[in-house]
């Protein structure tokens, strides 16, 4: 069925108002867009850090409503409900339903990191170059939760982890995946040969998300995921966060801790420019640490000191 659908642009500080006033006025869903982005350069909301609601600076929100609503009925009400709010410039037009993830999947195409990982769409036929024993291939369906491979910053930990798989770092190891989103990493790790991943992710959606994925590749037995305040103390051989480099800089001595002595860590979701800052917060911690980038992203990597 058809929907009536809202869009204004905003600034993040208002964000919330218009986001409250949409929903008092029965917006059916309210969805955040970077205002400055355009198709061949999107500035994308990565997965937050723990407590964190990361926005752009500009944004544009669209909320949509049954196709009968009025839409000077709606704007009048608006108005009411936050008189402080610039509501001259709001949009409106009729749009078709649609399943939204269905058809960006549908857009979405097998992927290779590495010698031996490919992240393959679920309802889609595997490449033929991942048609072996060797392959490593994860079905994914992201639903709702960041993590596609798509993004350098997950592309940059999936080529560590396949890199560390080649020398035979992953095998019969358990894997911390914090700040895991779809699952992707944690996922891939059990593919190359890790024993066991623990994913950690301050989103409920992202748990459900992570081990929905890890249920269609035949592997949920092997995973566990927390919310952050239910994790279990404990250190691993091998950690990945891909998250924000302001959370990594607030987790520091958390993600330190979760690292068993030899140990190793990849650090992501950082710009480049951030990442200086990174290396010297984490060198108390690790020695061989290397910055890595994609495009304007870095990955930081390195060895825990016993």
């Amino acid at each position: 069925m058809p929907y009536l659908e809202l869009s204004l642009r905003c600034s993040e500080s208002d964000q919330p108002r218009y986001e409250n006033a949409l929903e008092d006025v029965g917006a059916l869903s309210v969805t955040l867009l970077d205002a400055d982005a355009d198709t061949s350069n999107e500035h994308a909301i990565l997965e937050p850090g723990v407590g964190q609601t990361p926005l752009w600076h500009a944004l544009v929100l669209t909320a949509l409503f049954p196709a009968e609503a009025n839409a000077l009925a709606l704007l009048a009400a608006l108005e009411s409900f936050d008189p402080g709010l610039d509501w001259s410039h709001v949009g409106f037009r009729s749009v078709e339903d649609q399943d939204w993830e269905r058809a960006w999947m549908d857009q979405y195409v097998p992927l290779r990191f590495g010698a031996r990982t490919f992240i393959v769409p679920w309802n889609q036929a595997l490449p033929e170059d991942a048609d072996n024993a060797e392959a490593a291939v994860v079905r994914l369906d992201p639903g709702l939760a960041f993590g596609s491979g798509t993004h350098p910053t997950t592309a940059l930990c999936l080529r560590w982890l396949d890199q560390l798989a080649g020398e035979g770092k992953l095998q019969g190891a358990t894997v911390l995946d914090f700040g895991c989103g779809s699952g992707i990493l944690a996922l891939a790790a059990l593919k190359l040969g890790a024993a066991s991943a623990v994913g950690v992710d301050n989103d409920p959606q992202a748990l459900t998300a992570s081990f929905d994925n890890a249920e269609r590749n035949g592997i949920g037995d092997r995973l566990a995921v927390y919310l952050p305040q239910d994790e279990p103390l404990a250190s691993y051989p091998v950690v990945v966060a891909n998250i924000l480099a302001s959370a990594l800089d607030a987790l520091a001595e958390t993600l330190a801790d979760r690292v068993a002595p030899g140990g190793r860590i990849a650090l992501s979701g950082i710009l480049h420019g951030q990442e200086e800052e990174l290396l010297i917060r984490y060198t108390p911690w690790f020695d061989q640490l290397t910055a890595t980038q994609e495009g304007d992203w870095m990955r930081i990597d390195g060895l825990r000191r016993g």
